[in-house]
Formats: C-alpha cells, sequence, structure tokens
C-alpha cells in the first residue's frame, strides 16, 4: 500500500491531477507557509489540492519532482525528502528571472495516511532557493 501511495503522490505532484480524487480523502488538509501568506487551510479537498498543484505548475514547464529519501513509515505517517528540477517560464509574482531559467529544490512532505487514502499534509521546502533562483 505504501509504494501505491508513494508512487500516486509523485505522479500527482508530476501533473496527474486526475489522481488526487484517489489519493486523498474528501476532508483532506493541508498545513503549508503559502505565499499568499496564508497557513495552508484554504487547501481542502481533492478539487483545491489539484487545484494548487497546478496553479504551482503553471509558472514552470518541465517540472519534475522526485524522491529521494523514503519513504520513512511510522503507523499513520509517512515522511519522505523530494526534489524538484524545472525551467521557469515567466510569471511568478516579483520575479525578475529570465524565462527558459533552470530552477531546482527540495523538501520534506509528511504525510497522515486514513484508509488506504492521505487525509493529511505538512510540507517543509526550501523555497529561499527557489526565490533566489527566479531573483525575486
Amino acid at each position: 500500500m505504501t509504494t501505491k501511495l508513494v508512487d500516486g503522490w509523485l505522479h500527482l505532484w508530476n501533473g496527474e491531477l486526475e489522481r488526487a480524487a484517489d489519493l486523498v480523502t474528501p476532508g483532506f488538509r493541508v498545513h503549508a507557509a503559502m505565499m499568499d501568506g496564508g497557513d495552508g487551510s484554504a487547501v481542502s479537498g481533492p478539487d483545491a489540492l489539484a487545484g494548487w498543484i497546478a496553479q504551482t505548475r503553471a509558472a514552470f514547464s518541465e517540472l519534475t519532482f522526485r524522491v529521494e529519501v523514503g519513504p520513512i513509515v511510522q503507523d499513520e505517517l509517512l515522511a519522505l525528502r523530494w526534489s524538484v528540477k524545472g525551467t521557469y517560464g515567466g510569471g511568478f509574482p516579483a520575479a525578475t528571472a529570465e524565462p527558459g531559467t533552470p530552477i531546482e529544490f527540495t523538501g520534506t512532505d509528511l504525510l497522515r495516511v486514513e484508509d488506504g487514502r492521505f487525509t493529511e499534509y505538512w510540507v517543509n521546502s526550501d523555497i529561499h532557493v527557489l526565490l533566489s533562483q527566479l531573483k525575486v
């Protein structure tokens, strides 16, 4: 089950947005420091998650996530460290980097599993590295 969930999560972040409905519960909740200053609570449920991922991917082409460490599983919790590479396509608020600029950064996901699907998500990413690459 863990391999299926992790593979699905990775494919979801790599653009297969239709997977959200099968991977997360209707009450799925995100805990994250958002770019708009929010805490992630606005991202609730499969549709909101797919929309957030689509919005994240919109400013980049060739955006590819991969798992570097994990999954590490303890009871109902699953953790993994990921990296992402892509190409800046333009449109990121306050970015002065030229479209075509390569980007790369890392992060850590902690997910709570309930009845075979993800129900809660905490993310910590090296967003400062991305912002530096985008010359924000």
